[in-house]
């Protein structure tokens, strides 16, 4: 029995993609790779239930601090219309996936990407850069195993690329190596272009499938309030992994001396906000209830008074009154800041 691993963000083409080779005695395997930028739900339940109504097992790898370090700020094919590095992020889950492939000891790895559905990453054009990256990793000595780089064993391919298949464009693609191998049957795949939907709702109704998502919409990156964030963080001061969770949550605010402060909206981003973050000092209301803050470590005294008295007046304090505050190591007593004169220093307004 061949193993093949599949790229499975918990979409609706990575479903119908994985059936397709299951339906033909492939085992299968779906890898959901966690950059950091999914979302900010909890996708765990969801997953398990995708991949256990069509009866592959699932593995979700983490790979936000590689993404982050690797991949997030310097794309060699750049970013879509927003902070996105599609391209560069899609060849990234490849090279993460065969890596584990050979971990896995699996023989192959595809894809459910629809040519023409996506316009940055799925051109045809964005498919051969890809293919260009994936050729690029397979040059890694790791790969001498499943590969015959001499083309002197005719059971294994000369470059890694030609490992990936893309079972819902098969038929519109070159045949891979499974498929010339016939460890794939390529008249069982299928020929699905551009961003209609009618074949694949077609097929999730046979199916019968409670569990799906529809394409596109759910990498935060291609948010417009995060990726604002995050040029404006970056072009600020050198960014670390920490950033990531505070770009996605809470108000973002630019303070009168240039500091970054980010504010709590509620209970939940208060618990994302108060993890440690090494080059930012927590802002704790100790005499009320209300949110919690980040102001950045090095902003003058100044910002971090400001900063307090803005997360003091977003809390359930009176006017004119005074509390006390934690700004990192220090307790202040402060009055809180006018809320409606507080949106000045909000970045998106």
């Amino acid at each position: 029995m061949k193993k093949a691993l599949a790229l499975f963000s918990g979409g609706l083409d990575s479903m119908i993609s994985m059936k397709l080779l299951k339906d033909q005695g492939i085992e299968v395997i779906a890898l959901h790779f966690n950059i950091g930028f999914g979302g900010n739900r909890d996708k765990l339940e969801y997953l398990k239930n995708a991949t256990a109504q069509v009866g592959v097992e699932l593995q979700v790898c983490d790979i936000r601090k590689q993404f982050f370090d690797e991949v997030l700020f310097e794309p060699k094919y750049g970013y879509g219309r927003f902070f996105n590095p599609c391209i560069d992020c899609h060849a990234n889950m490849f090279k993460n996936a065969f890596y584990k492939l050979l971990e896995l000891k699996a023989d192959f790895v595809i894809s459910g990407e629809v040519i023409g559905q996506r316009p940055k990453s799925q051109r045809r054009e964005a498919l051969d850069q890809v293919r260009k990256l994936v050729r690029e990793i397979g040059s890694d000595s790791a790969f001498d195993t499943i590969l015959s780089r001499d083309t002197e064993d005719s059971s294994k391919p000369k470059y890694l690329d030609e490992l990936v298949l893309r079972p819902m464009s098969a038929k519109l693609l070159e045949p891979t190596f499974p498929e010339k191998a016939l460890w794939v049957d390529r008249e069982k795949l299928l020929d699905v272009s551009g961003r209609g939907r009618s074949t694949q709702l077609e097929m999730l109704k046979n199916f019968g499938w409670k569990y799906y998502e529809n394409p596109g919409g759910g990498c935060l990156l291609t948010d417009t309030s995060v990726s604002l964030k995050l040029k404006d963080l970056s072009s600020h001061r050198k960014m670390v992994i920490e950033d990531s969770a505070m770009v996605k949550v809470g108000r973002y605010l630019v303070l009168k001396d240039g500091a970054r402060c980010v504010i709590a909206r509620n209970e939940d981003e208060n618990h994302k906000i108060a993890a440690p973050h090494p080059l930012m000092d927590k802002i704790e209301l100790l005499e009320c209830n209300g949110p919690v803050g980040l102001v950045e470590s090095q902003a003058s005294d100044a910002d971090k008074v400001l900063a307090g008295r803005i997360v003091l007046g977003y809390g359930k304090s009176q006017k004119n009154q005074s509390y006390r505050v934690r700004i990192g190591e220090k307790e202040l007593a402060l009055e809180p800041y006018d809320r409606e004169e507080a949106r000045e220093f909000l970045f998106l307004k």
